[in-house]
């Protein structure tokens, strides 16, 4: 199944529906009911269109990642700062990728599902099912970010937990120094709260 997914994700029509369609579930919770807030989108509307990189803190699971998918997709369409009608989503922006644990996206039907959406799997090297552990960093994967930051954005959470305060994570200044991306540090704030 995880072939089929890699191969489909490259495929911007499916990527496009899966867009639209975790778009259209997530919009009401995100606008309606937490009434989401953005700031600095004004920063998004000169950036080229690929080697650019956000790195933000993580306090979801799946809420992070799919309101700056939203956010991308609405200053596409000239809005600022909001995320307005979702009219978006019939042409969204998709040359996004986003980090994940691989063992979170191997973990459900729906996670597996979302990879769709431009999931790049990364295997954590200080934490395997649920138990510390120390490994190396495994340089496929930063091959992988460094190959889709080549094309797209890429979204980080050096992190790699939703955990507040905890460290970063070395592979992400690796990728920094080695592809020399556009960094947009981003800060999301009281998702846990809402979410």
């Amino acid at each position: 199944m995880t072939s089929i997914i890699e191969r489909l994700k490259h495929f911007n029509p499916v990527r496009k529906l899966v867009y639209f369609v975790v778009g259209a579930v997530s919009y009401p919770g995100l606008a309606i009911i937490n009434k989401l807030k953005i700031s600095g989108t004004e920063n998004l509307k000169g950036l080229p269109r690929e080697k650019v990189l956000f790195v933000s803190n993580h306090q979801t699971y799946f809420a992070d990642v799919i309101t700056f998918l939203h956010i991308f997709c609405a200053v596409k369409w000239g809005k600022m700062n909001r995320l307005g009608i979702p009219y978006y989503l019939l042409n969204p922006f998709t040359r996004v990728n986003y980090v994940a644990a691989e063992e979170t996206m191997k973990g459900s039907f729906i996670s597996r599902l979302f990879l769709l959406a431009g999931g790049l799997t990364v295997k954590r090297t200080w934490r395997a099912e649920g138990k510390e552990v120390r490994r190396g960093l495994d340089p496929s994967d930063t091959r992988k970010i460094s190959r889709a930051l080549e094309n797209n954005w890429v979204i980080t959470f050096p992190q790699g937990t939703t955990k507040p305060f905890a460290p970063g994570r070395k592979g992400t200044a690796l990728i920094i120094k080695q592809v020399k991306p556009v960094v947009i540090p981003v800060v999301i704030s009281g998702f846990w709260r809402a979410f």
